[in-house]
Parts: C-alpha cells; structure tokens; sequence
C-alpha cells in the first residue's frame, strides 16, 4: 500500500494512483475557515479545544492530526515563518475571542481594534501605533485589506517602493523553513510550501499588509489600471522580484531539498465569474517571461512540481499556464465561464494537474443537499481522476458558515469514491 506522498507523486506526474489524493489546509487558497474547522471538530468527536488561526487574513483554522485523519488528508503544508501581516505566525499563542462569539488561538502580535460601528482592526506587524492594515467588517469572518495609498506623484513614483516587502532569506528564515519543510516529509503525506517572493501582482498582496507605511502603487484598482498605463514600471517591478525570488529559491532549496513536493508560486487572479482581466496577449506580454524564468529555474533545479492559483473564467489562458511551465492549476472554478470539468479534463490534463474543482462552493456547499453534494463530489471525482492529475479540494476556501452535514457529505462522497 502507498503511502499519500506516494500517492501524490503518481498523481502529479498524471499516472492513475489507487485512490483520489486529497487536501484540505496545506495551503491560503485551499483552506476551512476556523468556525467550520471547530463543527467539524464537533462533528467528529475531537477533543474540544480552541482551534488555531493558521491564517490570518481568511482565518483560516489548521487541521491537526486529529482531524487530518477524519478527513483523510494526504497533502501536509510546510509554512513559513511571518503572517501575512508580517508578524511571528506561531507559538506562543494567545486565546482571541472574534466578533461571532468562537474562541480561538493567535500568536501573541496578533493585535486588534474595534470602532464604534464594531468593525474590526489589525494591524502590520502587530503595531498598534501605526495604521490597520486588515479591517474585518462587523458581520464578517475575515479581514479585507485597508488601502493605504498614498497621493500618486508620477514624478515621484519609483519601481523600488513596490519591492519593500522583497527581500533575501536570511539565516533564521533559512532555519525555520527547514525545520517546517522536515516536519512535513516525517509525516508521510506529500508536502507543499508557499515559500513567498513570486507572487506577480497579486492583489491581496498589492497593499502591502505587513508593511507599517507601504509606498509605491498599493490601491487594487490603480494596480490593474497601471498593467495598462505604466507597464514599463509593473514590468520592472516584475524583474526586479523575479531576481530576489531566484537566490531565495537557491538559497532555501539548499536547506530545503526534497522535504517539499510542490511550491505555491502565485495567487494572481486572471478570471472573473464570466470573463478575464485582460486578455491572454497582455498576459504573453506582461507575466508569461517573468513565470517561465521561476518555473524553468525550479524544474532544472529541483523535484518541486509548480502550482498556480487563478479563479474565474481562465480556459482561454490554460495553453498559456502551460507554456509558462507550471504544473499545477488551483482552484478550477467549474462554475465559472467556459470551465466545463469535461472539456478541461479533455484537453489539458496531460499538462495540467487539476488541484480543486471537487465541488461547487458558491451554490451546492453552503445550500444544497447533502445527497446533492455527495451527487456532484462523486461526478467530479469520476471526471478529473482518469489517469490521474487531479487532487480533491473545494473551489477554493470552504467559508465559516457552510454546513458541517455538507462538508461531511463532501469528504464522506470521496471516500465512497475511494472505496473506504
């Protein structure tokens, strides 16, 4: 019998493996809020016991072992060091109670505010003297990015403010994604890491959440307006990131080896529900080189397999993620415009792994059946797993108040698929 690593391997180098390979938590885009982590926890009889924020921004919640093995997870996530906010993302933890009444546990920097209205505050670094950086509206359960664009001086707008954040691994970071990267190998599953650096304008990223006063172009829409009217400085910025992030692969692949089996590249959205966000010449122009130089250095350099995240309508873009070099397309949104799992499957699976897609989570998650969700789970299986490529993941984040009987009835329906 294979052990999950095992079964991944086969899986991403598109060979039929004994059973669908599956992930819930090993990464930002395939995670289960932490109110839905602890129902689940409940479901299943667990210890009860504050769940950890693995993930601040979404608040995502871990998946222990415990519940690791409910679920039958084969994908384990070595994380970094710093939150998305910039601070410690690990112990010690404090206890933090959110807005809709569920204690769970942070890192100490995990600071917040409330307005009056009940919005609530985070801030970069957990510097309370500076401005947020999050603000999670008081009926929400996640934070949104605070803009903090400065005045635009077009005299005064120079590539570098963008690469603050950018920066060589030191020796502690180095250190630290060993020993996660050699927790994750000892478990037995397959392993992932997004190591940070080569996100192409992503714009959660873009307002520069752990910077204290982030410079340069830091609004989401004056981001996307200067992919048009100031190219020459995205694509600069572009080079310039793609520099760093090189010698930082270098660097942590030294310390690293093969402890990890894929690398989260980039989160960059080209899709909308219905369309893209510019068309796949822009993307040839503006993205393609600087993606192929990171993928073409990771396959000459190592056994990572390269995984990208894009929602959204992005079949006509599929020839193009595959002439970038990149392995692995997240989250296949087979609700979306024109993203047929039949006719993706057809296709592009012998280029593509296809990491999501498992089920519709705007529609048959949250507010169908749980006999519909088993339904589409068991349809989707049989489409993506011919011939492997295909790791089970909802189309992205499973959100905080989906129902538990429908999570269940997911996992339940691949393991039915799996014959366990």
């Amino acid at each position: 019998m294979m052990n999950s690593q095992e079964q991944f391997i086969k899986t991403v180098n598109h060979q039929q493996p004994d059973k669908v390979v599956v992930d819930f938590g090993s990464t930002a885009v395939t995670g289960i809020h932490v109110l839905a982590v602890e129902r689940l926890r409940e479901y299943y009889g667990l210890e009860k016991k504050p769940v950890r924020v693995i993930e601040p921004f979404q608040m995502l919640g871990e998946i222990d072992e415990g519940l690791s093995e409910m679920i039958g997870i084969d994908v384990v996530p070595a994380w970094g060091k710093d939150s998305m906010f910039g601070f410690y993302n690990h112990a010690p933890f404090k206890l933090y109670k959110t807005s809709w009444g569920q204690e769970v546990l942070v890192p100490e920097n995990f600071n917040t505010s409330i307005d009056q209205e009940g919005n609530t505050f985070i801030y970069p670094e957990g510097d309370i003297n500076v401005m947020p950086s999050g603000r999670m509206p008081k009926s929400g359960y996640f934070f949104d990015a605070v803009i903090r664009q400065e005045p635009i001086d077009e005299e005064q707008l120079y590539p570098e403010n963008n690469l603050e954040e950018f920066k060589l691994v030191n020796e502690a970071n180095l250190a630290f994604w060993k020993e996660s990267a050699m927790k994750a190998r000892a478990t037995g599953k397959a392993a992932i890491a997004g190591i940070g650096g080569t996100a192409l304008g992503d714009i959660a990223l873009i307002p520069g959440l752990q910077l204290k006063r982030p410079k340069g172009i830091r609004d989401v829409a004056e981001w996307y307006m200067s992919t048009v009217l100031r190219p020459d400085y995205v694509k600069t910025v572009f080079k310039k990131q793609i520099e760093i992030a090189l010698e930082n692969f270098s660097r942590l692949h030294k310390v690293i080896g093969d402890n990890i089996d894929a690398v989260f590249i980039c989160g960059t959205d080209f899709g909308t529900q219905n369309s893209t966000f510019c068309s796949p010449e822009q993307f040839d122009e503006m993205w393609l080189p600087y993606y192929k130089k990171i993928n073409d250095w990771i396959h000459l350099n190592t056994t990572w397999k390269t995984f990208k995240h894009s929602c959204g309508a992005v079949e006509s873009f599929m020839d193009h993620f595959i002439k970038a070099g990149f392995d692995i397309i997240n989250p296949v949104q087979i609700n979306a415009a024109g993203m047929d799992p039949v006719h993706l499957k057809k296709k592009y699976s012998k280029d593509l792994v296809f990491w999501g897609g498992g089920i519709d989570t705007q529609k048959t998650l949250p507010y169908a059946t749980p006999e519909k969700v088993r339904e589409e789970a068991l349809r989707l299986c049989e489409i993506f797993n011919r011939d492997g490529g295909f790791v089970f993941n909802a189309i992205h984040n499973i959100q905080a108040n989906v129902p538990t009987e429908n999570i269940v009835a997911m996992i339940d329906a691949v393991k039915e698929f799996n014959g366990e």
